[in-house]
């Protein structure tokens, strides 16, 4: 007597078979994945040089000099007086016929000015053509906008700015928001010992310079998210005697963590 229903040469279904199909393609997808990833991290290791230097050079533009009213130096200058050196060089060559020394105080007697006023006139400028620029701004912004003040009472609008290879590039940026209308401005780097674009990874002072610069960075485009709207009082400047007024001239609280003051 025969029962209707499955053979028993029929096919039964196994679900375990499938699961552990579906297991083996789980992991040769996660293990094709760890490969892809570990070639990658194998890519990127062999060119880390190339990378790390075109991430150096970043921080550094260069405008060709052009007649200007005055060669200004930023503060802080380095140890060795690399941006007041900078901007000898360019005074003697004929590109402006004074040079600002532009500098906070250290103390009521004394500040950064003096040191660059001293280190230009030890490079050969005469100390008629020096402007010293005493200030108490806090950061490159402030000193920015301190300037702005100075260059609107003097009538000068064609400057050449001196800093750091480092600092061009946010200086440049703050520079061109907080300077009066119409300011011709060029910005020209000063070689930083501390600083190497192709090796600045190598060194504990070229691994800090490359950090703050990228935080400092960052604080100045959001400080002057909307300096081009003339929506804020940036161009304000900051006193050259007595406290730092409070208000949108206070520096920035990522600056007092990074202790970047350029």
């Amino acid at each position: 007597m025969k029962f209707r229903g499955a053979s028993p040469q029929s096919p039964v279904a196994c679900p375990g078979r499938g699961r552990r199909a579906g297991e083996r393609g789980g992991i040769i997808s996660k293990l094709i994945g760890l490969l892809v990833l570990c070639v990658l991290f194998a890519a990127v290791y062999v060119v880390r040089h190339p990378l790390l230097r075109i991430a150096g050079r970043f921080w550094i533009v260069e405008d060709a000099p052009q007649p200007s009213d005055a060669i200004v130096v930023l503060g802080d200058d380095n140890y060795l007086g690399e941006r007041a050196a900078r901007a000898a060089d360019l005074f003697h060559a004929g590109w402006a016929p004074r040079v600002v020394a532009s500098g906070r105080n250290l103390r009521p007697y004394a500040g950064i000015a003096e040191l660059i006023e001293h280190d230009l006139i030890a490079d050969g400028v005469p100390a008629g053509t020096i402007v010293r620029f005493s200030q108490r701004a806090a950061n490159t912004r402030e000193e920015a906008a301190a300037l702005a003040h100075l260059f609107t009472e003097h009538g000068w609008r064609r400057i050449l700015v001196v800093t750091s290879n480092y600092h061009t590039r946010r200086a440049r940026y703050i520079c061109e928001r907080l300077f009066p209308p119409g300011t011709e401005l060029r910005v020209v780097p000063a070689s930083d010992s501390a600083y190497n674009p192709d090796s600045w990874w190598e060194s504990r002072g070229g691994l800090k310079i490359f950090f703050q610069e990228a935080v400092g960075m960052l604080v100045a485009m959001w400080e002057l998210r909307h300096s081009e709207q003339g929506e804020t009082n940036e161009n304000k400047p900051a006193q050259t005697r007595g406290p730092v007024p409070a208000g949108p001239l206070q520096p920035s609280p990522l600056l007092y963590f990074t202790g970047v003051y350029s």
